[in-house]
């Protein structure tokens, strides 16, 4: 799984820029290009140590796109 984080270091933009332009040109891009994990996905992820903590996917508020 390639975190938002990720790819905005890849792309050299700030994470909030990256899902800003998401967002603003969903068509541009791929229907499974970015996904929202819901708040059970994020608690799991935490409690098998994939994650150390929420904070690590920017604070893991589950949000829509749409």
């Amino acid at each position: 799984m390639i975190l938002d984080r990720d790819l905005a270091f890849l792309y050299k933009v700030e994470t909030c820029a990256l899902k800003q332009a998401v967002k603003r040109n969903i068509k541009r891009f791929p229907s499974d290009f970015m996904f929202v994990l819901i708040k059970k996905e994020i608690d799991q992820l935490e409690s098998q140590n994939v994650i150390p903590s929420k904070s690590y996917l920017g604070g893991a508020n589950p949000m829509s796109f749409t």
